[in-house]
């Protein structure tokens, strides 16, 4: 990851990513989607689950078992107390180990913003083992044509990398998966001066 270390950035922000970013209409249209499909008790893996809410806590309140990854030990402590059903590991996922072909669905929502494209395609490539035959991706990020932007997020200089939406939903297919759908929508963020930005969800399956 390039420029500021993300853990300490979200862990300086803390709660107030939620308050800013934590109604994203394209996250709770991918949670809707996947509620519809999973099977009971489907175990699912949040990445870069932040605060918890809304994603790990509404999947957790469908009876799923969720567990949230984060590099954030804030983001951790904080999720631990606003979602109790659901576990949480402090972790970077280019290097956490996890069972393969163990997970029915896999979140992740605007993690990638802050890995370098190799770090983006090779987790993909992992996410894709970690998926039981048939399991899902529901992936949302800002797409932009973009390589190690400083930017001023939340009061905190960040550096992010993206992809326009074409050549991420091919780095996903090129993962092993196929795409069921790509979402496209403007959202504005609950922040005084913040700029409006497009969000992009892209829906996809492993084949089994």
């Amino acid at each position: 990851m390039s420029g500021t270390d993300p853990a300490e950035v979200f862990d300086a922000i803390g709660a107030d990513y939620e308050a800013a970013f934590g109604p994203r209409p394209v996250a709770g249209r991918a949670v809707r989607g996947l509620l519809a499909v999973l099977p009971a008790g489907a175990r699912v893996l949040d990445l870069g689950s932040g605060t918890g809410r809304p994603v790990a806590a509404d999947l957790a309140a469908a009876g799923h078992r969720v567990t949230g990854l984060d590099v954030s030990g804030e983001m951790v402590r904080i999720a631990r107390a606003q979602v109790p059903g659901a576990e949480f590991v402090q972790a970077d996922v280019r290097y956490w180990e996890t069972g393969p072909e163990s997970w029915d669905a896999v979140c992740a929502f605007f993690s990638f913003l802050q890995m370098t494209r190799a770090d983006t395609e090779a987790v993909l490539a992992r996410v894709a083992g970690w998926l039981a035959p048939g399991g899902l991706l529901a992936l949302a990020t800002v797409p932009a044509d973009v390589e190690d932007l400083p930017i001023e997020f939340l009061g905190h200089r960040m550096v992010v990398t993206s992809y326009s939406a074409e050549a991420l939903a091919d780095r996903v297919r090129a993962a092993g998966f196929e795409v069921l759908e790509t979402h496209r929508e403007t959202f504005a963020p609950d922040k005084p001066g913040a700029e409006p930005e497009e969000h992009l969800l892209i829906s996809a399956r492993k084949p089994g």
